[in-house]
């Protein structure tokens, strides 16, 4: 049984990607290399951290690194805020009685600035920053704190993450918040992968904090009631959204059905979380069944009604940390983009219609419905 959650820090409590890859291509520029776009920074950065920089920049003083690293960051440190579902996460945990500590290679001067301005150190026993091998510090926290291996469980968002449970004999979960992609989060062979804490807490909640996960979690649920949309700006342009759950695909957003939620109103909060988004015109277009999709970041059956919608006044999308990026795209072109199978069979429908309407949403989808 979990009695103690250490977390990593960056990627699994705050959002600080964006500042350390801004950080990083600063470094790069200052040595003199080419920058990376977020997708290729995601791929090659790992822990600890001297790897990353003994492949790129070999040549150059680790301390000369760091200052370059530093000079920048401090200034971007101000844009780093808590992720979605971490603050209940932890009100969790500490209303559950379970003990949670931070384990990151995180300066420790950034640490307190940012614990304090997201107003996570509250619901923290302990913190154990500039780990720069957390696998060397794992058993040191273990010791220090008394805390059992068998009822300990480590999260995180790297490999690196993944390894140090291993390496200190406690549970492994992974979240899809962070650095790495999916594929790089399966290969390491986490006993969990989570899309977020919430999700994790609903696990601990389902099966009283019992650990290893029984390999049934996912049937142990049931058919899961999800929401999509294809959502249409002024000029006939739909949203799509890159997310790390479906193998870093392009798809619609969208989310689950909380209990006693309407299906509709379901829709207009998940739009509104993911992506700042306020819509009207709303129309039922179709149903999927999705078994098992490859694609998803764990077996899974879920039950996606879609949607058609439209922005209310002008579109500003603003993700909330699900989404690693976001365009508007006519719905032929998004049919070129690399999408998820549920995605792609709403898109494909609506498509097929609008070559013989106006506009894709004109007639009654109820009346007609699509052949999802």
């Amino acid at each position: 049984m979990i009695r103690n959650v250490i977390l990593d820090w960056s990627g699994t409590l705050v959002d600080d990607l964006e500042a350390v890859w801004e950080a990083t291509n600063h470094v790069l520029r200052r040595a003199g290399r080419s920058e990376m776009d977020l997708e290729t920074f995601r791929a090659e950065f790992c822990l600890p951290f001297v790897r990353f920089y003994e492949r790129h920049v070999p040549e150059v003083p680790l301390a000369q690194l760091e200052r370059w690293f530093h000079e920048h960051f401090g200034r971007a440190q101000e844009r780093v805020v808590a992720l979605p579902h971490a603050r209940e996460f932890l009100r969790f945990c500490r209303e559950a009685g379970l003990r949670t500590f931070v384990l990151s290679t995180v300066k420790r001067e950034y640490f307190e600035v940012q614990a304090r301005q997201t107003g996570l150190e509250r619901w923290l026993d302990a913190a154990y920053v500039e780990a720069w091998d957390k696998r060397l510090w794992i058993g040191r926290l273990l010791s220090e704190q008394q805390a059992a291996a068998g009822e300990t469980l480590f999260v995180g968002d790297m490999q690196h993450d993944i390894e140090t449970a291993r390496h200190g004999g406690v549970g492994a979960c992974a979240v899809l918040t962070g650095y790495n992609t999916l594929p790089q989060l399966q290969a390491a062979k986490p006993d969990l992968i989570v899309e977020h804490l919430g999700e994790l807490e609903e696990y601990l909640e389902l099966f009283q904090f019992a650990w290893p996960p029984p390999a049934a979690f996912s049937a142990a649920r049931g058919p899961v009631v999800t929401v999509g949309a294809a959502v249409f700006n002024e000029r006939d342009e739909v949203l799509l959204v890159r997310t790390a759950k479906w193998s870093g695909r392009w798809g619609i957003p969208g989310g689950k059905v909380r209990r006693q939620e309407r299906c509709e109103e379901a829709l207009r909060r998940e739009l509104r979380e993911e992506t700042g988004l306020e819509v009207s015109g709303i129309r039922l277009v179709g149903v999927q069944d999705c078994i098992r999709p490859e694609e998803f970041y764990r077996p899974a059956h879920f039950v996606l009604l879609c949607y058609t919608c439209r922005v209310v006044g002008r579109p500003q999308v603003r993700l909330n940390g699900e989404s690693q990026a976001w365009k508007w795209l006519p719905l032929q072109a998004a049919l070129e983009e690399d999408l998820n199978e549920p995605s792609r069979r709403l898109l494909q429908a609506l498509w097929q219609r609008s070559t013989a309407d106006a506009d894709p949403m004109d007639r009654s989808p109820l009346a007609e419905g699509l052949a999802l």
